[in-house]
């Protein structure tokens, strides 16, 4: 999920970071007291998210957090392990990985009444595929028949509205036909882009958006742009995964260092990416309240490719050199209190030997050596322009530490102390904006927090030819190659094989340059209990308990 970091997701202003405490005053202390008896609310720091919340339309951290309360899918991935268990899957079949069908569970509902049936995905389904909607997540339905009709990637004209590979086939059941071989298929459905939708969605549609009904134990109860969305119990949501609290205050900063000020002061209950400056603090500060766990992010440097200065002959050692030019280690241990991990590949180790993760896959490309880095960089041509500007979102995660840091190890590698500069862009949505846009003139970061645990979903999306998040717009014939044969594998220890293989063709072009891997780091109140956070780093919300 872009934005991570995702990947992830303005003092009253839209953006996406964490709220000035003067954009709502209603802290910890007083959003809602609780006896223990799950009344209670919980406040907690967050960002505007980049989109309205349509589940196929939100692809960064914030909105991705709301989504994660508001719906259940076919599958939701376990907090702890991260595997795909079955939630309104009744069951998957398939014989050739290709055709399948799903039966969905009885007895579920929206919030708003109406059931949740075969026709509530694969409507969802069709609307997040079409085009002339488009829905950022498109690309996640591309698998499905049918997708080159109703969202054609090379210029020409929409001929379908809806996905001929989706065939409702009875109340509780549909099929679904694939393009190809994928026999992961339904380890991706726990992701919100795959939720349903209710009718009210296309019926009234402006309405919905202006306050979104999903299937999940929260209903948003209000929400003020730059200040405060408030999350609501649902008291009659079918789950067995029920709210265990009254509602969760999801408050906006515009600086995570206010929103851990704020912690500290008792005006709130939990801040879910503690600020780069306060690691060295949190522990003596929060003791067993606070939690620095591995997740499944990564945080890169992207290029842009659609740039001809970044793109031309001999690039690839320039990219090269500066990943070498980059002192993780240092890095790693004085910005981020070892929070952070030099990253030896392009995955996360959450995913373990069997699902992918390979350490040292980057090889040399990612090691520390000033001398090979302007070595490498000269004979690539220089930088272009004789100078790199990293830009990043000014307003949360503690962008601009680690950016400085990230230059200051460049300019000594390369003996000049102007070759490489930040770049700060105001808020999260500007920045975002930006990206999507195509209006980078040099790197930029690039986190990337897992949709689901799998090796393809921090490979496919990022780096694959016109891919949903391929923000740098970089291209390789021979990586596309190995990822479909990779997915159409049907034994995963040869796809695994197979995804790595178009890794190191991504590593020998320097696609991106591999960072760290991030690990989750939150701090509560004393007021709260039952905090953790998933191996996404978002905060298991339903299971907060107020005292």
């Amino acid at each position: 999920m872009r934005g991570a970091t995702h990947a992830r997701w303005a003092a009253c202003a839209a953006a996406v970071a964490l709220a000035a405490t003067a954009c709502g005053d209603d802290g910890g202390g007083d959003s809602g007291g609780g006896d223990g008896d799950g009344s209670g609310i919980v406040s907690s720091s967050w960002g505007d998210p980049q989109n309205p919340l349509e589940p196929a339309n939100t692809n960064e951290v914030q909105g991705g957090k709301v989504l994660d309360m508001l719906f259940r899918g076919l599958k939701r991935y376990d907090a702890k392990t991260g595997k795909a268990n079955d939630m309104l899957a009744e069951k998957i079949e398939t014989s050739d990985s290709q055709n399948f069908t799903v039966t969905v569970k009885t007895g579920w509902k929206f919030s708003n009444g109406e059931a949740v049936d075969a026709k509530s995905f694969v409507d969802a389904w069709n609307y997040g595929a079409s085009l002339k909607n488009n829905q950022k997540n498109a690309y996640f339905f591309g698998y499905i028949d049918g997708y080159d009709k109703t969202h054609p990637e090379d210029g020409s004209k929409q001929t379908a509205d809806t996905l001929s590979g989706l065939k409702v086939t009875g109340p509780n059941t549909f099929t679904v036909k694939l393009n190809q071989k994928f026999s992961t298929f339904p380890d991706t459905l726990g992701y919100a882009a795959f939720s349903p939708l209710p009718q009210s969605f296309f019926d009234d549609h402006a309405g919905w958006l202006s306050k979104p009904v999903g299937n999940g134990p929260y209903t948003i109860d209000s929400y003020a742009k730059g200040s405060v969305m408030k999350m609501r119990q649902w008291v009659e949501y079918p789950g067995e995964d029920k709210a265990q609290n009254g509602g969760v205050d999801l408050k906006v900063y515009t600086d995570n260092n206010t929103a851990y000020t704020d912690l500290m002061a008792g005006n709130l209950d939990l801040v879910d990416d503690v600020p780069a400056s306060q690691l060295k603090n949190a522990k003596s500060d929060l003791g067993d309240r606070y939690i620095n766990t591995p997740a499944g992010i990564i945080q890169t440097l992207a290029f842009p490719f659609y740039d001809k200065a970044w793109d031309k002959a001999g690039m690839e050692k320039v990219r090269t050199g500066l990943s070498r030019a980059i002192d993780r280690e240092q890095i790693t241990e004085t910005i981020f209190q070892k929070t952070r991990t030099p990253a030896s590949d392009w995955t996360s180790p959450v995913l373990g030997e069997a699902g992918g993760f390979k350490e040292g896959l980057c090889g040399d490309a990612c090691e520390y050596d000033p001398a090979e880095a302007k070595k490498l960089i000269e004979e690539g041509g220089g930088l272009p322009g004789g100078q790199v500007k990293i830009s990043y979102n000014a307003d949360t995660g503690s962008h601009k530490e680690w950016v400085d840091a990230v230059c200051n190890s460049v300019n000594n590698a390369l003996d000049n102390d102007k070759a490489c500069v930040g770049n700060p862009i105001g808020t999260f949505a500007d920045f975002r904006n930006q990206i999507t846009q195509s209006k980078m003139s040099g790197p930029f970061r690039a986190g990337w927090q897992m949709d689901y645990p799998l090796i393809q979903n921090f490979l496919q999306p990022l780096y694959y030819t016109n891919a949903s998040s391929n923000d740098g717009k970089w291209t390789n014939a021979e990586f596309d190659k190995l990822v479909n044969e990779a997915n159409a594998e049907t034994d995963q220890a040869k796809a695994v094989d197979l995804f790595q293989q178009a890794e190191e063709v991504l590593r020998d072009d320097m696609g991106a340059i591999p960072l760290w891997y991030q690990n989750g780091s939150a701090g509560y109140s004393e007021r709260v209990s039952d905090v953790a956070l998933n191996q996404f780093s978002v905060p298991v919300y339903n299971e907060i308990k107020v005292s």
